[in-house]
């Protein structure tokens, strides 16, 4: 029966990395990613209750029934703090139960189709906005071994974009994908800024770079807006890291809103309802690609997850661009290799943690504000409230 949970955190430089480890009362145990990206304080507090609600003292080999049971139960649902505290104990389930086993994660649900999963980076761009900076950061993030990149080109650009706006932007797309050549992915990064008009017109715009996806040209809540823009752009649309359940992709995907669905494992409520958000995907004829701005453990699970879909694309992977003190706490993560990661056969994720380097590198208070330029250098930022001084 699980008997403990106990939380790590560890601070970075534009958010914390929250761990759980769940140990059961033979002293079995298993590892789950909370990181929340800006809202640690409420699912730090809100993991004890859960779990002292609804998994305490049950069976940690019964992970549909306890993920069942926490989602049923508890009365408010779906939603970045539930679902994130939801998906890392339903992660430290899976570990658990896999290493007790002495199986790989990949193996409990249905063994690999694949002996690599594909992988992109992000957070490589930490550099000037120029075209020649970005140019040599995007060759320096090749020399670690991706042969796909992903980046935002739109700095502090916010729902509109003037002309001179867009020629920087795609100013910036041209020098990137002249430095990675034409046979490499590149993907291009919205983070939910334009409204429907300026979405098109970006996208019509990026088309001649041939990016295999514009992610999130338009805020999340609307997806017959979303549908808009995929019906008018040639470059596919991809979004759902911020659709936090199956119920929340079910019409995007019946509607035809995105043409690559990227549910976030942590934040949908864990491998238990990402693999069902995949199957559904899968039904559309829609490929899914993890979003995964979280800890090496996260991109651990993303490669057991991902090696056992039929319609899995590709990873992200901020790993490379982390401090070094990040690298140095999770023993046994995910290592590149051709611009995937091989599907690994230890027990579990296997993945552990330092706890000394964890205490090392206390949580700050961090948050990133994509409206504020220079925010591509992954810098923290605060700033009051619209309309206060």
């Amino acid at each position: 029966m699980i008997e403990r949970l106990e939380i790590f955190q560890m601070g970075t430089a534009w958010r914390n990395l929250i761990v759980v480890r769940l140990t059961a009362a033979d002293g079995a145990w298993g590892l789950g990613d909370a990181t929340v990206q800006w809202g640690d304080e409420a699912v730090v507090a809100y993991l004890p209750v859960l779990f002292e609600r609804y998994v305490h003292g049950l069976d940690p080999r019964r992970i549909e029934a306890i993920w069942q049971r926490v989602y049923r139960n508890e009365y408010w649902r779906a939603g970045a703090v539930f679902s994130t505290a939801q998906g890392a104990l339903d992660m430290a389930c899976h570990d658990l139960l896999a290493r007790s086993l002495g199986e790989p994660v990949h193996t409990l649900l249905g063994g690999a189709v694949a002996d690599s999963v594909p992988a992109y980076g992000n957070g490589w761009y930490q550099v000037d906005r120029t075209p020649a900076a970005l140019a040599e950061a995007a060759r320096a993030a090749l020399a670690k071994g991706f042969t796909r990149l992903k980046f935002d080109p739109f700095g502090d650009g916010d729902f509109t974009l003037e002309t001179r706006e867009l020629d920087e932007a795609v100013a910036l797309v041209a020098a990137v994908r002249d430095a990675i050549g034409p046979g490499r992915e590149l993907y291009v990064e919205g983070h939910g800024r334009f409204g429907v008009a300026a979405a098109i017109r970006v996208a019509r715009a990026l088309e001649p770079f041939r990016p295999g996806w514009f992610e999130e040209p338009v805020p999340p809540e609307n997806v017959d807006a979303l549908r808009e823009v995929t019906l008018a752009s040639q470059v596919p649309v991809a979004a759902g890291e911020r659709w936090f359940s199956r119920h929340a992709f079910r019409r995007p995907l019946d509607i035809g809103a995105v043409r690559i669905a990227q549910p976030d494992i942590g934040h949908a409520g864990g491998i238990t309802e990402v693999r069902k958000i995949a199957v559904m995907a899968d039904t559309a004829y829609v490929p899914v690609a993890f979003h995964n701005a979280a800890s090496p453990l996260m991109t651990a699970a993303g490669v057991h997850l991902g090696s056992t879909l039929h319609n899995f694309m590709v990873l992200e992977s901020f790993d490379e661009f982390m401090e070094p003190h990040v690298r140095a706490a999770f023993s046994g993560r995910p290592m590149l290799v051709d611009g995937a990661f091989p599907v690994p056969s230890s027990p579990g994720f296997g993945v552990d943690i330092d706890e000394t380097v964890f205490a090392e590198h206390p949580p700050r208070s961090a948050a990133m504000d994509f409206w504020v330029g220079g925010w591509e250098r992954r810098m923290s930022h605060a700033r009051p409230p619209h309309g206060s001084a």
